[in-house]
C-alpha cells in the first residue's frame, strides 16, 4: 500500500478530475470542500470548549442538505452565541486549531452588515503548503431555533480523498424558512429574490412541516416587528428575471415569474393556516 504523502498540488488536480467526471462545476466543488473544512474546525473547537452554540444557516445550510437541488452559494452564513465582539474573538480562536491538512486565517477586512446583527469577514484557507480559497463568512447571532444534525448530501468529497465532518450543525428548516420569509417580504427585502426560490425548493423536496414552520414564522415576525404575518407578497418587477434564471438553473418544474409568485403565495397561505394547511 502506498503511504507516501500526497504532494501539495495533488488536491488541485484531483478536484479538476472529480468535477469533470461527476459533472459538477469545479468552483462549486471547491466551495463544498471549503465549507466542510470550516465545519470541521468549528466542530473541533466545540469539542475543545472554544465554541458553544453555533449552526450554519442561509444558502450554505440548504446546499449541504440538498446539494445540486439547491442554488449555489459562495459565502458561509454562521450563527454563533455571544456579542458581536465575542463571536469574532471565538471564531479567530477556533480557526487557529486547523482541521486535518487545512489551516485558516481570519483576514483583517470586516464589513458590518446592514439590518442585521452580523459582520462579514474573510477567511483564507490553505491546504498543506498552498493557498486553497478565501471565502466570506457572515457571522451572525444565534436565535431560539433548534439545531438539526445534517449529514452532508454533496457529492465528490469521498472521491477527493479528504475527511468530511458529519453531521454538520444547521438551523432547523422551520426557523430557516421563517427567517427567509421575513427577509424577502419586509421593508429591507431589496436583493432577496433568491429567498423565494429557496423556500420553493424546501417545499418541493418535502422538507417543510407546515405546522412548525407557521409557528416559527409567527414568532420571527412578532420578535422582529417590521411587518405583519402573514405578509402580503407581490413580486417586485426587478426580481422576475432573477427568479426565472434561478428556476431554470435548478431545473425547477415551474420557471415563469407568474407561476413562481402564485406558488409562493400558496405557501404563505398554508403557513398562515393554524393547523399548517394540508400537512
Amino acid at each position: 500500500m502506498n503511504t507516501r504523502p500526497r504532494p501539495p498540488e495533488r488536491l488541485e488536480k484531483t478536484l479538476a478530475r472529480v468535477a469533470r467526471e461527476m459533472g459538477i462545476n469545479q468552483e462549486r466543488l471547491r466551495h463544498w470542500v471549503s465549507f466542510l473544512a470550516l465545519c470541521g474546525v468549528l466542530e473541533r473547537a466545540r469539542q475543545e470548549g472554544i465554541v458553544g452554540v453555533y449552526y450554519l444557516k442561509g444558502g450554505v445550510a440548504l446546499e449541504l442538505r440538498f446539494a445540486l437541488k439547491a442554488r449555489a452559494t459562495r459565502d458561509l452564513d454562521l450563527g454563533m452565541a455571544g456579542s458581536r465582539a465575542d463571536r469574532l474573538q471565538t471564531l479567530s480562536r477556533a480557526l487557529r486549531l486547523g482541521f486535518d491538512q487545512f489551516t485558516f486565517r481570519l483576514k483583517a477586512q470586516q464589513l458590518e452588515m446592514e439590518n442585521a446583527d452580523a459582520v462579514r469577514v474573510q477567511v483564507a484557507i490553505q491546504y498543506r503548503t498552498r493557498a486553497w480559497q478565501t471565502i466570506d463568512v457572515d457571522l451572525g447571532s444565534v436565535t431560539a431555533g433548534e439545531v438539526d444534525l445534517v449529514a452532508p448530501n454533496v457529492q465528490g468529497l469521498a472521491e477527493l480523498g479528504i475527511p468530511v465532518i458529519s453531521p454538520v450543525r444547521c438551523l432547523n428548516l422551520s426557523d430557516q424558512l421563517a427567517q427567509k420569509l421575513h427577509a424577502c417580504t419586509g421593508p429591507a427585502s431589496a436583493g432577496r429574490a433568491r429567498d423565494v426560490l429557496d423556500i420553493l425548493v424546501m417545499d418541493s423536496l418535502g422538507g417543510i412541516n407546515y405546522s412548525q414552520a407557521g409557528a416559527a414564522a409567527r414568532r420571527v415576525f412578532e420578535v422582529r416587528a417590521t411587518h405583519p404575518f402573514p405578509p402580503v407578497f407581490v413580486m417586485p418587477p426587478e426580481w422576475r428575471p432573477e427568479v426565472e434564471a434561478l428556476a431554470q438553473e435548478l431545473q425547477f418544474p415551474i420557471t415563469t415569474a407568474e407561476t413562481i409568485e402564485r406558488q409562493f403565495v400558496r405557501i404563505i397561505d398554508r403557513l398562515a393556516t393554524p393547523a399548517g394547511g394540508h400537512a
